[in-house]
């Protein structure tokens, strides 16, 4: 097949020129004859790449098949999707899906009263002042994410009439929050939420005012509160989810229990410590727990979970048998190739000499290298599994 670049290489000097619009000097005519084999061995060698991409196409191709039937094959599986309610879990098992939202109301009543200041911040954030206040925790605010956050500062009252109509809402609550009958613990918790919150608006519209100072103020104020309401949904969520999987325990028996997988599709904000996987992880085969409890983090939920899930899983499992098989003479590479690391990063740390005392070797310093962005962080991320 004639290529642009044959069409054009094959043509005479002029032909070319004139075809390309524009003139350009007569070449000798000994230089077409001699471009000739220079544009063969080009296209020779193109058609040779070619062939090289074509192997792991094929190779994509016949992974992507054996994950289509394995994934048909799956099971038993927990699949998890965390949400305002407590999250959805359905369990995947000899063909079956059964699904169940197991946590009681109280989980999301509680979490919903307890997001009021977060609720507030998100209305008002971007009309703070860009500069970090002589506040007791200004070390822990970064001058540049503040920077970006308060994108239209407080040169404007444009925050008045959206913090009003939260404050709406939040009378609303107050009036109906009665006939909820909630536990009086969590009654008193959320109505102390609620005073505060409408107070601080009040103050706020009033003086068309506010600021980093007086919203933490207001935050020091509704902690108590907030811890409370964090107790009762952690107490229902435990309840809900430990009686779903005795449930479904004693529903798949002793043999397939021992073998579940549980995938627990998080948002990355979340994914260390998800509250799901601390509830289930002791309920698992302790053996198996390790490989067989996922977290898969997310930009955000899914439109197909069960589907990213299991595509996910699928890949697992197959890598899983794929590490002993193809790197039978590296148990180092085929762990990696069982695990979430990729499997050239260790050649990589070691070629950029990135090792540390007593690192004898790639994965030695790739374990460093990990351990050391984590130390970094001021956030405490304990690792996931």
């Amino acid at each position: 097949m004639a290529t642009r670049r044959t069409f054009i290489g094959s043509a005479g000097g002029i032909g070319a020129a004139t075809f390309l619009g524009y003139t350009a000097a007569q070449p000798p005519a000994a230089s077409a004859l001699d471009a000739a084999p220079a544009a063969e061995a080009v296209n020779a060698q193109t058609a040779a790449r070619d062939s090289l991409r074509a192997v792991n196409a094929a190779m994509r191709t016949n992974y992507a098949a054996l994950k289509a039937d394995l994934v048909k094959n799956l099971g038993p599986v927990i699949v998890v999707q965390n949400d305002a309610k407590g999250g959805t879990f359905t369990l995947i098992h000899q063909g079956k899906q059964y699904v169940e939202h197991p946590v009681a109301e109280e989980f999301e009543l509680a979490k919903s009263l307890a997001h009021v200041p977060l609720g507030i911040y998100s209305t008002i954030a971007e009309y703070l002042s860009d500069k970090v206040p002589n506040v007791a925790n200004a070390d822990r605010i970064d001058a540049h994410d503040l920077y970006m956050v308060a994108m239209k500062g407080p040169g404007t009252d444009a925050w008045t009439a959206p913090l009003q109509a939260f404050a709406d809402k939040l009378t609303t609550a107050k009036n109906n929050l009665a006939a909820a009958k909630l536990p009086q613990e969590l009654h008193n918790s959320c109505a102390k939420i609620l005073d505060e919150a409408l107070t601080f608006i009040a103050d706020s519209l009033r003086a068309r005012a506010f600021d980093i100072a007086s919203f933490q103020d207001f935050a020091r104020r509704v902690y108590p509160s907030i811890r409370v309401n964090m107790q009762h949904a952690s107490a229902a969520q435990i309840s809900g989810v430990q009686g779903l999987c005795r449930k479904w325990r004693a529903q798949i028996g002793e043999a397939a229990w021992a073998d579940l997988y549980t995938v627990v599709l998080s948002i990355w904000t979340t994914s260390v410590l998800n509250q799901a996987e601390i509830i289930i992880k002791p309920m698992m085969n302790q053996k198996k727990v390790n490989t067989h409890l996922i977290d898969i983090p997310t930009a955000q939920v899914p439109s197909d979970p069960i589907g990213v899930a299991l595509d996910n899983l699928a890949r697992i499992v197959q890598d899983n048998i794929a590490a002993e098989l193809v790197f039978v003479s590296d148990a180092k590479v085929a762990d990696a190739l069982k695990g979430k690391e990729d499997l050239l990063s260790d050649e990589i740390l070691k070629q950029l000499g990135t090792t540390v005392s007593g690192a004898a070797d790639g994965v030695a310093a790739g374990v460093a290298f990990r351990a050391a962005g984590r130390a970094k962080c001021p956030v405490n991320h304990s690792v996931s599994v």
